[in-house]
């Protein structure tokens, strides 16, 4: 059976089959729904809860 896996960024659902999986130096995974998200998280730094197209968001 296929575990069903949620983006680490916008806590989208992925699709057995798609997405991108990251590794960290220390050994931490991430998953990926799509480019926008892997980019957002690893090269621009962003944090999830201050991005408003995020599930993860905080409404203040």
């Amino acid at each position: 059976m296929v575990e069903a896996r949620t983006c680490s960024f916008c806590g989208e659902k992925i699709e057995p089959g798609t997405g991108m999986m990251h590794v960290r130096k220390d050994a931490h995974i991430l998953f990926f729904c799509s480019s926008k998200c892997r980019k957002n998280m690893v090269q621009l730094k962003r944090v999830p809860r201050k991005i408003e197209w995020t599930k993860l968001h905080i409404k203040e």
